[in-house]
């Protein structure tokens, strides 16, 4: 049993800990905002995306199968909603400011799992691999739902604490801003892959 889980355990690992949208956006938010004030933003994460895997597991993958056209609405809506947050984060230019732009409630970060291109990727491809022969599909993607719940969030708490340690770093204006374009950036960056699929 434990070996069979190993390797999806693995999968989900070091699929959450490396840069991409959610913790590039956690990460901002631990530094303009806090613990407290991302703590919806991060349960939107950890309760929409396992969500979102339930409904592909569910049939869903088998509507973008049949609708190829969707998949790219939804491919193509997530790269411009991505690179509208890649400019708010990067104009985000001082301290007032960030207190000013409000964090992503609970409903905002579980709805963006929709969109993140990065997440249907992980999604999908943590189902297809991990799947079980003659097993009921939704065993299969209740089990790769909660080892995102039990691998990834603890992930995506790093990142969020990484944000908040920098937080002290970044009280000087000038330091904000230029981490705010440097995440502003790489979350456009993080989109490149995505656009050459």
């Amino acid at each position: 049993m434990i070996e069979a889980l190993l390797p999806l355990a693995l999968f989900v690992f070091s699929t959450s800990i490396t840069p991409g949208p959610n913790n590039m956006m956690i990460m901002a938010s631990g530094v303009n905002h806090g613990i407290a004030r991302s703590l919806p933003h991060f349960l939107g994460i950890c309760i929409g995306f396992p969500a979102m895997i339930m409904a592909i597991g569910l049939g869903l993958g088998t509507v973008f199968a049949e609708f190829p056209l969707l998949y790219q609405v939804v491919r193509w809506a997530g790269i411009v909603y991505l690179l509208y947050l890649a400019w708010a984060i990067a104009t985000t230019r001082d301290v007032d400011r960030a207190e000013r732009h409000r964090p992503f409630t609970f409903l905002q970060a579980a709805a963006f799992q929709w969109v993140n291109p990065k997440g249907w990727v992980m999604a999908v491809g943590a189902l297809a691999a991990f799947s079980t022969p003659g097993v009921e599909p939704w065993v299969d993607a209740s089990r790769v739902a909660l080892a995102f719940v039990l691998v990834g969030g603890p992930c995506i708490v790093i990142w969020l604490l990484f944000g908040v340690g920098m937080q002290r770093l970044l009280t000087n204006a000038r330091y904000l801003r230029l981490f705010n374009i440097t995440m502003g950036t790489l979350l456009a960056a993080s989109i490149v892959p995505m656009v050459l699929e």
